[in-house]
């Protein structure tokens, strides 16, 4: 039975699709910009790709901080073309979803370890997808103050709420990714 775990996968592709829709919309430099302490588009993707690889890779059966991940270095400034970051992100999310189609919902009571604390596998899915949500959110924001009045809404506009609740077709998880 895969009823949560499928659930649980929908979700994961839906912010995949909001971020990539929103990175979409960006020139190569527009990935690279930030000002001063703050973090780039690029840089979140790093940092996103990095914790899937670390998190997901060999997920139930090593620690999801695995010792070749450099956390830190996620953090740092890059530039880098669309090319380069959708290999960097397909990497995360392939190491992400391949780990998530292998589970089924009588695994989620299993034990992982993530920094050496024991977590059930539930526990570090709900974690995990709050994790990504929050940056994926974090590079919806900053696309949409890059391009301004050029930004396509990604989910319902301003003033269409009555016609999409006269018609909703995005209200399952699996329909929206």
């Amino acid at each position: 039975m895969r009823d949560f775990v499928s659930s649980v996968t929908a979700e994961y592709l839906r912010y995949k699709n909001l971020g990539e829709h929103a990175i979409a919309q960006l020139e190569d430099s527009e990935l690279n910009a930030a000002d001063p302490g703050d973090n780039s588009i690029a840089v979140i993707v790093w940092h996103i790709a990095g914790n899937f690889e670390s998190r997901f890779t060999d997920f139930q059966t090593s620690d999801g901080e695995k010792p070749w991940r450099r956390r830190d270095d996620e953090f740092l400034g890059r530039a880098v073309t669309h090319a380069e970051l959708r290999e960097k992100w397909d990497r995360g999310w392939d190491a992400a979803i391949s780990a998530l189609n292998q589970l089924n919902d009588a695994d989620l009571r299993r034990t992982v370890m993530i920094r050496r604390q024991p977590l059930q596998i539930q526990e570090a899915l709900h974690r995990s997808l709050a994790h990504a949500s929050y940056h994926i959110g974090q590079i919806v924001y900053i696309a949409k103050s890059i391009r301004g009045s050029a930004w396509k809404c990604l989910t319902i506009p301003v003033g269409g709420s009555e016609a999409y609740n006269a018609n909703p077709t995005r209200e399952r998880p699996a329909a929206r990714a």
